[in-house]
């Protein structure tokens, strides 16, 4: 993961409404955010995740300003040092992806098995880089309907400024190497039951 993973989208000029102003830009980005995680509230816990699911949560946050919302990457990408399928591999990728999280979810029966799920659902999705952009606040709504499911709050995992961001990108390069330990630690201290 490199350290602009979790910037907002680099061209300002290349969105629907034509805006240049990088806090209107974010502004509208904010407010699709929080309208997609206000669907993911509003959605039955039993639910199954699929492909469609993702779509439209990707759809919901970014459709207002992007025409790439709601559609999988069609370019190549390198995310830090690692490089995600090629396009062609997404969707498979994706539904490989989908069939074992909701496997672990069924069989995940206790807290540190959560944990390992949560952990699976956010890197996971975010090895895979679905989609041209948004991926990392895609892949924390979509943790964030996982822990929902297990009966927890949603986690904020990080905020965009301070020290906070820069463990969260530490704890994801740790991942990038095959440890998860720091990830599992940082999603642990955040899970909370309703």
């Amino acid at each position: 993961m490199n350290d602009n993973q979790t910037n907002w989208t680099p061209f300002p000029d290349d969105n629907l409404l034509g805006l240049t102003d990088k806090n209107q830009i974010n502004e509208i980005e904010a407010t699709g955010i929080a309208n997609a995680e206000l669907f993911i509230f509003e959605l039955d816990t039993e639910i199954l995740i699929s492909t469609s699911l993702i779509l439209e949560i990707h759809k919901i946050a970014f459709g207002k300003l992007y025409d790439w919302a709601g559609k999988w990457r069609v370019t190549e990408v390198t995310v830090g040092q690692l490089i995600p399928p090629k396009p062609t591999l997404v969707l498979q990728a994706v539904y490989q992806f989908i069939d074992n999280l909701n496997f672990k979810i069924s069989i995940a029966k206790n807290r540190s098995e959560h944990i390992e799920c949560l952990v699976y659902a956010h890197y996971e999705f975010i090895r895979i880089h679905p989609f041209n952009n948004g991926n990392g606040r895609t892949g924390r709504i979509l943790m964030n309907i996982v822990a929902m499911k297990f009966g927890y709050q949603p986690l904020e995992l990080y905020f965009r400024e301070g020290e906070s961001r820069k463990h969260y990108i530490g704890a994801m390069k740790e991942a990038d190497n095959g440890n998860y330990e720091t990830l599992a630690q940082l999603i642990g201290e955040e899970l909370i039951s309703f």
